[in-house]
């Protein structure tokens, strides 16, 4: 199974060789086996890459992601053949029973506000655990009383303080998005693989948002982030590397530790199973320390 991410972020050409990758710099050449590789980043304007690299790439189902002048997440490769049986599971996707999808992300919003809760108990925000306790406890399916967007203003004041704001230019919002994009990412990649549209989403239904599905499945996991942020394990140095090793890291799933990555890919084979046969018992989530 492919486990490798790799971070591309200095002056190189790189190719394809005899199903490796090869990394040519000035005074080196590095060869990593393509079937190790499940995620590429290329932080960098000053990388060339060849078309059969490309080519392979987009064969093997390697997610490849390209970066701005910012070191943002700005755009992906993705390959037009993701599943052989993309038509019919494209079919089953567009016809999701809603009360399916309305409880569904009344599940996961009850998670994302528990794993929220769970992080401002290490931080001793009383208050605003209690307000997120009542939050957790009144969802409704499809939180049509909005209890995600109440428990967000909550729990990002008792974070960052009152006067932060999720629409502003700064480094905090930076770094949130960086990890939220890479996890994302890593999501997109298993919605892609198991022949579904990430278009469609069961909440998000943004028209020019070509990551609906990914940005539902994620917001469990957005503490994860947030604790990295808040807790300063991450700064303008290090945060890609950071959040590149975090796909590596140890977390448990159906009671069984794993890596991350490969707990990702078990989670939204697991809710996309539940949406198409109701079988609540899928409906399993991602346990990580905070």
């Amino acid at each position: 199974m492919a486990f490798r991410t790799v971070l591309i972020k200095n002056r190189c050409k790189l190719e394809y060789s005899l199903n490796y990758l090869i990394c040519r710099q000035t005074n080196e050449v590095k060869r990593i086996l393509l079937d190790e590789i499940k995620l590429i980043i290329i932080d960098s304007t000053q990388v060339s890459i060849t078309s059969f690299l490309l080519a392979e790439i987009l064969n093997k189902k390697i997610k490849l992601i390209f970066t701005d002048s910012a070191h943002g997440p700005l755009g992906e490769l993705v390959p037009y053949q993701n599943n052989f049986y993309s038509y019919r599971k494209i079919k089953e996707q567009m016809a999701f029973n809603e009360e399916n999808k309305n409880f569904l992300w009344k599940k996961i919003i009850e998670e994302k506000i528990k794993n929220q809760r769970k992080l401002l108990m290490t931080l001793n925000e009383a208050i605003a655990i209690q307000k997120l306790e009542d939050y957790e406890n009144h969802v409704l399916d499809g939180d049509c009383s909005n209890r995600e967007g109440h428990s967000a203003k909550v729990y990002f004041n008792a974070l960052f303080g009152s006067d932060f704001s999720r629409d502003r230019l700064c480094d905090t919002n930076k770094f949130l998005n960086y990890g939220y994009a890479i996890v994302v990412s890593s999501i997109s990649r298993e919605i892609k693989s198991l022949g579904f549209l990430t278009e469609l989403g069961i909440h998000h239904i943004g028209e020019s948002n070509s990551f609906n599905l990914s940005y539902d499945l994620v917001e469990p996991l957005r503490p994860l982030i947030d604790s990295l942020v808040v807790k300063k394990k991450v700064d303008s140095d290090n945060f890609k590397e950071t959040y590149i090793r975090l796909l590596s890291e140890m977390v448990e799933y159906n009671n069984k530790k794993i890596f991350l990555d490969n707990a990702i890919h078990l989670y939204v084979e697991d809710l996309m199973t539940y949406l198409k046969t109701k079988d609540e018992t899928k409906i399993r989530f991602i346990h990580y320390e905070l």
